[in-house]
């Protein structure tokens, strides 16, 4: 083995030191290098498409190389035919596989320098933006296996012929089958399961999932297999040319034997493989391509039998089908992952009538017109891509809509692919496990014992009202131990018993303190709530209406947030849709109500309602003291506000204009140490808006939209999101549009815990004018003038801790006016009539430690508006403001399980703002690079023929 190995080695530097004796090396890099960088720059439009990956790389090389790859292979065997010398290499002292093995290295050597000259393009993007690695060494991987394959089918049909242009023509037929059978050409003209076998069979399929990052042993065995078959066909050719015109013996057909038994082993090894699916790594950031401990988390906690059935048509968009077979095997992942918990089928309601009544019945699913084509007609088909996750009497149906993501090139190139479907699929399940858990019994999903802790005075002290709802509390109580069994413990306690021991103890650490049912009789008493479970305590707020059902449905809610996997409650303040500082927000309703519930609310009552987790408020206007109350309260329960707010209005109809406005949370703010200051940042490291500009033909005037910068979308990313932080670590980049700077006071948050979430470049400014138009004709670089100090501002703030009430130590402005006559109190609220429930004065002085205060400048964060603006700068669906507040609200109620998930999507990773000019400097600094590159092999090759002229020159001497 070792006197082979030598053999091939010494045959494989003569080969390689050959290719370079005359300009065929050079010219073959040189084609390969401008090929390369045409299909990346001009073809595939790189810096227009803008993702900071190298898909249009991997997406030319399988074809690429099967015509340089023939064109330096057809010379390898049959030259040597041609000019007699085949004769001498086979009775030679070398055996003939060490022929084979060496021509096959010195080749393969070859198209790796070749993809070695390539190695700016990604050290380019890596610069430009946060590239993922992993599918880069994938590619690379994969391409140096193909060529492989397409160099052994090479030599092969090279050693067939004595004519080097037969042998490059036959090359690139049989790579080019190859490549064909796999392509989604020929498998969108048949179904998913004729076309999924093509697939294995072609080099193509194979290549696009080793680039994915996803290293598959399958994969490349089947590459290798590849090179076993053709090399052993060309070392068997080479032994009968050995005994050409001799009569047929037992030896030669034992050779034959021989070859047909290699050949047939190295096919049928794809066979005994193809079971094997553990044998993958996943190089890609974050492991996108492998199910995660989330989903894994989410999967173990399944009681019940998980249903998740894909409905796929045989026939669909040609962009959608090979993205079916990529969604069958993530789904039987899931399936394997669930450990029998979990049911996974595959159903083609085009062939099944009933199954397809019973989708439409049963789920919704119905079919969507696409335009498809199969080898005997174009035609308009309704076709099925959905997948339905149902757990007890719960479902959750995506469609094609929410599995995939559309990158828009021109008007008719488009780029499809995965979105993120993991996140998708686990978010399903979460919702309908969790959904089903909240309408069964509260206590059967609990994993720990809950103590309820009742702190109530004596009904001698109680208002009426609350006399009655002691009563309905301990109903439901002894309904809940029935329920509960030893899941749940009571204690009912008088804080002012025992000289009001338990009364201090209660103000010190919750912030409770007595509470009065109206001004006019000022009697104190006591009337919390709360459950207790692990270490964590929830507070039970008594409803607005102080009624059974009420109270019930506010220990529920209280209940359901120690079950693990619950589904949460987000309660959502938001403006009108319509109207002066109308926002719209449907886009991130939508997002979060995949999630968790969503619950309107106004605030009008002075609470938050009893189910809400979390409290979303977005763009604030004119709050007044009622309204203030019941978030400052909130927060003081230890709940969690996100708060995106900003003094400015902005309108975006046929142009963009700005208003000043008073959100009401200006002092409250300003209690807890943020001030949201009375600017505007703009900066220079910016997303870009469509700007129509004026174009004049022929005495016509025409509108154009051009992208432009725009220092109001401030593109952050790197050090502008905490990458420590789990809101932002996983976002990569987010545009903020129209932000405000937001100031922090460290002495009044001493003692809490404040993470600066996002942060302008340190070249943005600030400007109090509400101009939004840019005018590029008198600042072409950024459209607006640049004014004052130039640094870094912080636009979002994450502050966790002990919060002091705003109102502490004033009375509640719920409870009852002095006043019967309807005159106005304090707060502007109008008095209630005499007859009215009593409103509870309490106010809760401090919060606990856990409380979560959220703050983002900007009052379109997150807008429709905003959203489409930057999405048409894209060309594509842009959706990290709302990946943040996702993330933001998992943070919040310490629900971790799907942060890691959301943001992973294939088209998420984008360039960093660049202007033309400095696009056409990395373009041409990769071509300079490539000739570069060439010169540097040059004058490698010239430096290694100097060495061998002196050797041989020192041998000729010493004869």
């Amino acid at each position: 083995m070792s006197d082979l190995l030598t053999h091939a080695g010494q045959v494989a530097r003569k080969e390689f030191r050959g290719v370079f004796a005359s300009p065929a090396a050079y010219l073959f890099l040189g084609v390969f290098l401008a090929a390369v960088l045409f299909a990346f720059f001009w073809i595939e439009t790189f810096f227009a498409r803008n993702i900071a990956d190298l898909r249009p790389l991997f997406k030319w090389l399988p074809l690429l190389l099967i015509f340089l790859v023939a064109a330096l292979t057809m010379r390898t065997w049959s030259e040597e035919r041609r000019a007699g010398t085949l004769e001498s290499l086979l009775t030679a002292p070398v055996p003939p596989l060490a022929l084979v093995l060496g021509k096959f290295a010195a080749a393969l050597a070859l198209v790796a320098l070749a993809l070695a000259l390539t190695v700016p393009l990604p050290i380019t993007v890596a610069l430009l933006g946060p590239l993922d690695w992993g599918p880069v060494i994938g590619g690379y991987l994969a391409t140096l296996f193909l060529a492989a394959a397409y160099v052994a089918i090479g030599l092969y049909m090279s050693g067939r012929t004595d004519n080097p242009i037969i042998a490059l023509m036959l090359t690139t037929l049989v790579c080019g089958l190859f490549y064909l059978i796999g392509s989604p050409t020929l498998t969108n003209l048949f179904g998913h399961r004729i076309g999924g076998v093509l697939a294995l069979l072609g080099t193509g399929a194979r290549f696009e999932s080793i680039a994915r990052g996803v290293i598959d042993l399958r994969d490349l065995y089947y590459y290798l297999s590849i090179v076993g078959v053709f090399l052993t066909l060309n070392l068997y050719s080479l032994e009968r040319l050995r005994w050409a015109g001799n009569p047929a013996g037992t030896r030669h057909r034992q050779w034959g034997w021989a070859a047909a038994l290699a050949a047939a082993n190295f096919v049928a090894a794809n066979l005994w493989l193809a079971p094997i699916g553990w044998a993958r790594v996943d190089l890609t950031a974050g492991k996108v391509h492998s199910l995660s401990e989330a989903t894994s988390r989410q999967l173990a906690r399944l009681t019940e039998p998980l249903l998740i059935r894909g409905y796929f048509s045989a026939k669909t968009h040609p962009l959608l089908a090979p993205l079916v077979p990529q969604l069958k095997d993530l789904l039987e992942e899931y399936a394997v992952a669930a450990g029998g918990r979990a049911q996974v089928e595959f159903i083609d309601p085009t062939r099944d009538r009933a199954a397809e009544e019973d989708a439409a019945a049963r789920y919704g699913v119905r079919p969507v017109p696409f335009q498809t084509a199969d080898r005997y007609q174009a035609a308009v088909v309704s076709a099925y891509f959905d997948i339905v996750v149902a757990y007890g009497d719960q479902y959750e149906k995506l469609g094609f809509r929410d599995l995939i993501e559309v990158k828009a090139h021109g008007e008719q190139d488009l780029e499809v692919v995965l979105k993120n479907p993991e996140y998708a699929i686990t978010r399903a399940i979460r919702k309908v496990s969790g959904a089903w858990a909240a309408g069964g019994n509260p206590f059967e999903n609990l994993s720990q014992p809950v103590v309820f802790h009742g702190y109530i005075s004596p009904d001698s002290r109680l208002p009426t009202a609350l006399r009655s709802l002691r009563a309905d509390l301990q109903t439901l109580l002894d309904d809940y131990a029935k329920q509960a069994g030893d899941k749940l413990q009571v204690t009912l306690q008088d804080p002012d018993a025992e000289g009001g021991q338990l009364a201090a103890e209660l103000q010190r650490k919750y912030g409770f303190g007595p509470q009065i049912a109206d001004l006019l009789d000022p009697k104190p008493f006591w009337f919390y709530l709360l459950l207790e479970s692990a270490g964590e305590t929830v507070q039970v707020p008594l409803p607005a209406n102080l009624d059974k059902d009420a109270l019930k449905r506010s220990l529920d809610a209280a209940l359901a947030r120690f079950a693990p996997g619950a589904l949460k409650t987000v309660a959502v303040l938001k403006p009108p849709a319509f109207g002066p500082g109308g926002q719209r927000y449907s886009q991130l309703e939508q997002a979060l109500s995949e999630q968790v519930r969503l619950r309107d609310t106004d605030l009008a009552d002075g609470h938050v309602p009893p189910e809400a987790d979390l409290l979303l408020v977005l763009a604030p206007r004119a709050l007044n003291d009622t309204q203030r109350f019941a978030i400052d309260q909130f927060l003081m329960q230890g709940g969690s506000v996100v708060l995106a707010s900003s003094p400015f209005d902005v309108q975006v109809h046929n142009t963009l204009t700005a208003s000043k406005t008073d959100s009401g949370l200006e002092d409250w703010l300003a209690h807890h140490g943020l001030r949201v200051e009375h600017s505007m940042v703009l900066d220079p490291r910016n997303a870009a808006l469509p700007v129509p500009v004026e174009r004049a033909v022929g005495g016509l005037t025409f509108l154009e939209y051009h992208l432009l910068p725009y220092p109001h979308f401030a593109d952050l990313r790197g050090a502008g999101l905490n990458a420590d932080h789990p809101v932002t670590a996983t976002l990569g980049q987010l545009t903020v549009s129209w932000a405000s700077p937001i100031s922090v006071d460290a002495d009044k948050n001493k003692g809490r815990s404040v993470s600066r979430l996002l942060t302008s470049s340190a070249q943005s400014w600030v400007s109090d004018r509400i101009d939004l138009v840019p005018d590029y004709r008198s600042y072409p670089d950024t459209g607006f003038a640049v004014s004052g100090e130039r640094g870094a501002r912080l636009l979002a703030v994450a502050v966790e801790g002990r919060f002091d009430s705003f109102y502490q130590g004033q009375p509640s402005p719920l409870a009852r006016s002095l006043s019967e006559t309807g005159a106005e109190d304090a707060g502007g609220d109008t008095a209630q009539p005499k007859n009215a429930a009593p409103r509870i004065d309490s106010v809760i002085d401090h919060s606990p430690a856990s409380a979560r205060l959220i703050l983002v400048a900007s009052n379109s964060f997150a807008s429709d508006a905003a959203l489409e603006i930057a999405s048409q700068g894209l060309n594509t669906l842009y959706t990290k403001p709302l990946a943040f507040v996702q993330n933001a609200i998992d943070w919040s109620l310490e629900d971790p399980d799907l942060l890691a998930l959301r943001g992973r999507t294939q088209l998420a990773r984008t360039l960093d703002p660049l202007r033309e000019s400095e696009q056409q400097f990395w373009e041409y600094l990769n071509y300079g690079l490539a000739l570069l590159g060439l010169a540097a092999v040059w004058g490698w090759r010239r430096r290694v023929a100097a060495t061998d002229r002196r050797y041989h020159d020192r041998i000729l001497a010493e004869v």
